[in-house]
């Protein structure tokens, strides 16, 4: 319960107020604490509940709605109460602020909004220990080429963060053309990104959920379209959606790009807390990443969240040295792999996870350390001294961190 928001809402108009709970429930970062029909009642269930947030809709009296909120002030100030309307009047909402509501949102409400004003809320709290949310880690897996590794990463990565009793992870194919991680999974889903872009506008978190694959790790899969001929029908504003929609749902969202980087692999770096640049030490492989790196650069935002990661480390002598790679491409190495063929090869070709094919390799270790690295949020520097075996004990420490140093 620590990493959620617990909420009340008081609605008299009944229909609005299911409309809202079925918005509400499925949602891992809210805890519907109580809810109530009568305005009179409110700040009673709330002095009773102490909920982190009063959501108040106005609409069936907005005198008596603002009365509410300015009472709540005073007999429960710790709970931030965001109102609801379908009045986008400036008076109003300007009413509504100084009667001490910390948001105002206009009805009806789109899941953006909700997640905008939450987060918000839950940024204000930060201070509060617990009683701040813990939001959505998004992790999108990008390739420097193809055949890199990036469908692996992405797996093995989303099945290892599922392995937490406190993570809920979802993983999307969005390769929407050859895309692999069913198979990966060994897995036959019954819905694609298709139906659920197509829908998006209908679903609420239960029917989400239901519409995802749910591997044995844990994690819940959304693969790419079936149909070549599908792959126009996700637009880049239906993908924004189900994102979003997934944010509020997973406390972790891995999104496992094509090699394209088309319009939709846009949003996913947009949208993304960390961008995994996945990269091998050869000649071409560096090139596109300072070719990549230039164009995130133009782009707002983005550039500082790439973490560049390389693949297949000790696949043969020929290999450029880290310390090259590094002057090359003007970044440092976030993290690597070393290169265990075998062992990638078969988890891959049984449809198998490493967490399950071989929890003990070095290679599972690895990814074992990434997504705790990811998951803490430590800062590049912790993260690149446990990459090269600085804080883990002989994990790499068979391989070379620097060679040619």
């Amino acid at each position: 319960m620590s990493n959620v928001l617990r909420l009340a809402i008081v609605d008299p108009n009944d229909h609005e107020r299911e409309s809202l709970k079925s918005m509400l429930l499925g949602m891992d970062m809210i805890w519907l604490e109580a809810e109530c029909s009568r305005y009179e009642f409110f700040a009673d269930v709330v002095a009773q509940t102490s909920p982190d947030i009063g959501l108040v809709a106005i609409d069936a009296d907005p005198q008596k709605g603002l009365d509410l909120v300015a009472r709540l002030g005073t007999t429960s100030p710790n709970c931030a109460v965001l109102v609801l309307s379908s009045s986008n009047d400036g008076a109003l909402i300007l009413q509504a602020l100084r009667s001490g509501a910390k948001e105002f949102l206009t009805l009806p409400l789109r899941i953006e909004d909700l997640l905008g004003a939450l987060g918000r809320i839950g940024e204000r709290r930060g201070g509060q220990g617990d009683a701040r949310p813990r939001g959505c880690q998004v992790i999108a897996v990008a390739g420097a080429t193809g055949g890199v590794g990036t469908t692996s990463l992405a797996v093995n990565l989303g099945c290892i963060l599922a392995q937490d009793v406190e993570n809920s992870v979802a993983l999307v194919d969005l390769d929407l053309c050859l895309g692999d991680a069913d198979v990966f999974l060994d897995t036959i889903p019954d819905y694609t990104l298709v139906d659920v872009a197509q829908n998006v506008t209908r679903l609420d978190f239960a029917l989400l959920k239901r519409s995802l694959t749910k591997h044995s790790s844990g994690m819940y899969l959304l693969p790419r379209p079936v149909q070549l001929e599908d792959i126009g029908l996700v637009t880049r504003d239906d993908l924004q959606r189900v994102i979003g929609l997934l944010k509020a749902t997973f406390t972790h969202l891995v999104l496992d790009l094509s090699k394209a980087y088309t319009a939709t692999d846009l949003v996913a770096l947009e949208m993304a807390n960390h961008i995994l640049l996945l990269t091998q030490l050869d000649l071409p492989c560096l090139r596109n990443v300072v070719r990549l790196m230039m164009s995130f650069g133009n782009m707002e935002g983005l550039a500082e969240k790439v973490k560049i990661l390389v693949n297949r480390v000790g696949l043969e002598d020929g290999q450029i040295t880290l310390k090259k790679a590094e002057e090359t491409i003007g970044k440092e190495i976030f993290w690597q792999f070393p290169n265990d063929y075998r062992t990638m090869i078969d988890a891959r070709n049984n449809g198998v996870p490493l967490i399950e094919q071989a929890p003990k390799a070095a290679i599972t270790q690895s990814f074992i350390s990434l997504a705790k690295s990811l998951s803490t949020g430590g800062s590049d520097q912790e993260s690149a001294d446990a990459a090269k075996g600085l804080g883990l004990t002989g994990l790499f420490r068979l391989w070379p961190t620097k060679a040619g140093k």
